[in-house]
């Protein structure tokens, strides 16, 4: 049997999603929890891959069990032996043939961003700073040269392991609620890196540095250097993949209230 579960984290503890030695990622700490409650080792599979201190509000997995327990249970029962920064949100049983990550037609980001020219302290980790002003119209000119399908290799990590470049960037949304910015991308899929070093080019145009065409000059450049600096990790989200509306599964978890 295929499980489809959804899970929030705040990322700021560990060194990612993907497993790595030392066991200090989510997808160690998830499989471990999961392996107690069905009393057997368990892999797991993710939809979207993140960075050391990104967090999740509905990253999706699937993994393959011979153990029938009402969905329920599985939520309730991984989440007694998961860290209190880590939660399943839910289950669902699945076909065979569903991939958290090569089933999803799309994903989405959020960054949050404090703008002021005191440093975060009670949100430190979990939002973005700058203390500059930035101007809004300038960034969402800036954003509108990247919509639609392009090369992003200008804004990919020298570490990225996709395949190809080409991703189609469908939105990218900005607003801003008193001294917090909320950035919104979505996408087909994601290059390593590639919303960070989004956020260092707009937040480049929306300081004033640069001009909203330079980010045209940027895209069509294909280079990693001419791009800004990426930027630092702590407010961005994964809020999850999109998948066929027939698959009925959760694309919204109570966190997605409490996020400004």
């Amino acid at each position: 049997m295929r499980l489809a579960l959804g899970l929030s984290y705040r990322g700021n503890a560990y060194f990612g999603w993907q497993s790595q030695p030392g066991g200090r990622t989510v997808q160690d700490r998830l499989e471990a929890a999961l392996s107690r409650f069905a009393d057997r080792p368990l892999r797991t599979v993710c939809a979207g891959r993140t960075d050391t201190g990104v967090h999740a509000l509905n990253q999706v997995i699937h993994l393959d069990t011979g153990i029938e327990r009402e969905p329920f249970s599985w939520v309730r029962g991984t989440n007694r032996y998961l860290p209190d920064d880590i939660a399943v949100q839910w289950c669902r049983p699945v076909g065979d043939g569903f991939h958290a990550r090569n089933s999803a037609r799309g994903r989405r980001y959020a960054y949050l961003l404090l703008e002021s020219a005191v440093r975060p302290a009670i949100e430190v980790g979990a939002v973005g700073w700058v203390f500059r002003p930035l101007d809004a119209e300038a960034m969402r000119a800036a954003a509108a040269h990247l919509i639609g399908e392009h090369d992003f290799s200008a804004f990919r990590s020298a570490e990225c392991q996709a395949a190809s470049p080409v991703k189609t960037l469908r939105r990218i949304e900005i607003v801003r609620r008193g001294a917090y910015w909320r950035f919104e991308f979505e996408a087909s899929a994601f290059l390593h890196h590639m919303v960070r070093n989004l956020m260092g080019c707009l937040l480049a145009v929306g300081q004033g540095a640069r001009a909203p065409q330079w980010l045209a000059e940027v895209l069509a450049g294909r280079d990693r250097r001419l791009a800004a600096p990426t930027f630092a990790p702590d407010g961005l989200y994964f809020l999850g993949p999109h998948y066929d509306a027939g698959l009925d599964l959760p694309e919204r978890t109570p966190a997605f209230d409490w996020l400004p």
